[in-house]
């Protein structure tokens, strides 16, 4: 099943930003864009969509109010050129807020918050059929999917992340503090600075380091409390 994501914005090189965004993703339907907030407003009253990307400083009606007349809004990613209405959007609960001009890594950053939204509100039943996952950027033109269940480590280098999985390896452009943040505290833990992996792929703790697909990897010092609440406490 497909995102179905709608764009309003005044500036239509704004909204022609995000439609190239959007293209180069699989599982995402563009269902229309408007260049005022009325429109969106009308349009919604006769349709459902899963995400807005949604402008603040428009005529007429502002984003701010748009969103405040919502009964139940969608989730909600701001795209504006100002910043200082973040706290306010953040106080409505909006998903994410992206400061023009917006750059590809950070844009999909707010679209896997998306992925993780919608799975955590997926009906039981439908959740038998979806696996978890996110969409990481492997060169310039593709994107990948990766499932959360093939995650084995994610290793820090600098200004890259390894993603280590069952599937191979990949590079990213990324900080590990923000992938880490997009993937389920349940599922996964920080264990050093350079290092986030996945509890469940831990094949045994020894001293202060875990060993993972035949490779130990070392608990940093600052870690080591939260790794022994959350992992050796719930040995037999």
């Amino acid at each position: 099943m497909k995102i179905k994501c709608l764009i309003i914005d005044d500036e239509p090189l704004a909204i022609n930003v995000i439609k190239n965004y959007l293209q180069k993703i699989e599982d995402i339907e563009l269902v229309n864009s408007f260049n005022n907030a009325i429109d969106g407003l009308n349009y919604l009253k006769h349709h459902k969509v899963d995400v807005i990307f949604l402008d603040i400083g428009m005529p007429v009606l502002d984003g701010l109010s748009f969103i405040k007349s919502l009964e139940e809004p969608p989730l909600i990613i701001v795209t504006t050129a100002y910043t200082e209405y973040a706290v306010e959007t953040y106080a409505l609960d909006v998903l994410d807020y992206l400061v023009k001009p917006i750059e590809f890594p950070r844009f999909m950053n707010a679209l896997n918050k998306v992925y993780r939204r919608l799975q955590l509100h997926q009906p039981a039943t439908d959740l038998s059929h979806t696996r978890p996952y996110v969409f990481i950027k492997i060169d310039k033109k593709k994107m990948k999917k990766v499932f959360l269940d093939e995650i084995l480590v994610i290793e820090s280098q600098k200004d890259y992340l390894k993603i280590n999985t069952t599937n191979g390896r990949f590079m990213i452009h990324s900080t590990l503090s923000d992938f880490t943040d997009l993937l389920p505290v349940s599922d996964f833990i920080r264990i050093h600075r350079s290092y986030t992996v996945s509890i469940s792929q831990i094949d045994s703790v020894e001293g202060n380091s875990v060993e993972i697909d035949g490779m130990r990897y070392s608990i940093g010092r600052s870690y080591i409390d939260e790794v022994k609440a959350k992992i050796l406490n719930s040995a037999i």
